[in-house]
């Protein structure tokens, strides 16, 4: 069994992804034998309550934030700053989905480095600095390639930069989920650092070339095959460190973006001992696809409080108007007055497509442009009690040239968990707009899956 370790746990996402779900979990290649959550913003600790009863762990006697269910299946809901490395188990992958800051670095002394924004993504590297794992998988938004804005790439060439450090070749790629076949058009980018000794250190050390690894050799290229190209690179070839000299510092500080002040980032790409081979590439897939309308319960299980009520369609600032096109004159600082302007939006989302990416603020009935909101065919239960008969619902399925047997509703609970690959009512037990913001925050469980796959040989 490979030992992993999971910063940043949510409702366990990673977990899901290597181990399979709770209660089927098969711990023979892989298992969660260290994890941490810890939510600073709120005193109750949801998702680590989540996390704690869907894997059935039991409260330590000798500190409460400790959960276990024997020594190799152990789960701490404390600020991760607070824990020293030394307390964490020796393991062989390092994983986690971590917030994307400014990793900016400035220099205090000749000697030393200080000023560290990005705290979290310090902590990971506290934590490989002195447990060294094999590799470490970890997950972000796809902006992280291209900040901060006024500085494209830096906060991604500083991560690469200290990872060199530490002695790891690092592999990535940025793509969307539905790509490879999900339901959801999540954009995320992965990486994975591989230790001294792992094979894909040596292989990237001599033995393969970075446009081999990438194309065809490297973990993510089998797993999620990209389309053949001729020639990659061109220009996109540079060194992190242009002189033995510099630092962490001076990365931070002289990075210079591409051309027009784009990232030098390309969506896949190789960084070994300091030098960075990158480059897009698209993506190639011929398996089956999943849809939005795949994963929909069936109307007789949308609880009420999910389906759209008529007066909120067509009012002032309703579902018709935040989904609409709009250019309006709105006031800004000190009285200024600016046009503001942009598109409509898919209303109601399609249902033969992957859908939109979740966002944290999925939840609640009020009116909202980023929510999905899908038509369907209520029950004469949920008709005959929502009134969905009355004016305001005729009007808006005239504005939207919707039949009168058809109606719209948000997605439930577990619909959003369907999106992210996790079983249905994982997160049952805290409200729906918490049940939201843990499937705005996750991954899809199935990328991580297909990784392991891969990672493993």
């Amino acid at each position: 069994m490979m030992r992993v370790v999971e910063l940043f746990a949510g409702v366990g996402g990673f977990r899901i992804g290597f181990e399979g779900p709770p209660g089927a979990s098969d711990r023979s290649r892989f298992g969660i034998i260290w994890s941490n959550q810890w939510e600073p913003s709120t005193k109750r600790q949801h998702a680590a309550e989540v996390y704690v009863k869907r894997w059935s762990l039991e409260q330590s006697p000798d500190d409460s934030e400790v959960f276990n269910n024997g020594p190799n299946d152990v789960f701490v809901n404390k600020d991760i700053g607070t824990v020293a490395a030394s307390e964490i188990p020796n393991h062989d992958i390092l994983c986690g989905g971590f917030p994307c800051q400014d990793y900016s670095v400035a220099r205090t002394s000749a000697k030393g480095l200080g000023g560290k924004k990005g705290v979290l993504w310090w902590e990971i590297h506290r934590i490989l600095k002195e447990k060294m794992p094999d590799y470490a998988l970890l997950e972000n938004v796809d902006r992280l390639l291209k900040s901060p804005t006024n500085q494209r790439g830096r906060d991604f060439a500083v991560m690469l930069a200290s990872l060199s450090e530490l002695g790891y070749v690092v592999e990535w790629r940025s793509f969307s989920a539905s790509d490879y076949g999900f339901p959801q058009r999540r954009k995320r980018v992965f990486i994975l650092a591989h230790a001294p000794g792992t094979k894909g250190h040596s292989r990237l050390n001599g033995e393969t070339m970075p446009l081999d690894w990438i194309q065809k050799e490297g973990v993510f290229a089998k797993t999620f095959p990209i389309v053949p190209s001729e020639s990659f690179f061109g220009d996109s070839t540079f060194t992190l460190m242009s002189d033995t000299d510099e630092d962490l510092a001076d990365v931070s500080t002289n990075f210079k973006a591409a051309k027009g002040g784009q990232s030098p980032f390309g969506n896949a790409g190789v960084m070994i001992q300091g030098r960075v081979w990158t480059t897009k590439v698209g993506a190639q897939y011929g398996g089956p696809h999943r849809t939005l309308g795949d994963i929909l319960v069936t109307p007789g299980k949308v609880p009420d409080e999910f389906i759209i009520k008529p007066n909120d369609m067509l009012k002032e600032k309703g579902w018709v108007y935040l989904k609409g096109a709009k250019s309006e004159p709105r006031k800004g600082r000190d009285g200024f007055t600016y046009q503001y302007k942009e598109g409509p939006i898919t209303f109601p989302d399609a249902l033969d497509r992957p859908s939109r990416t979740m966002v944290t603020g999925e939840g609640g009935a009020t009116p909202s442009r980023f929510k999905h909101v899908v038509e369907f065919k209520p029950t004469k239960r949920q008709v005959e009690t929502l009134d969905l008969r009355n004016d305001d619902a005729m009007k808006a399925r005239r504005k939207l040239d919707m039949g009168v047997t058809k109606w719209l509703r948000r997605l439930t609970p577990v619909e959003l968990e369907r999106l992210n690959g996790f079983p249905n009512n994982h997160t049952e037990g805290v409200t729906d707009g918490y049940r939201a913001f843990f499937m705005g925050n996750a991954l899809v469980c199935g990328v991580i899956s297909r990784i392991s796959d891969n990672l493993l040989p």
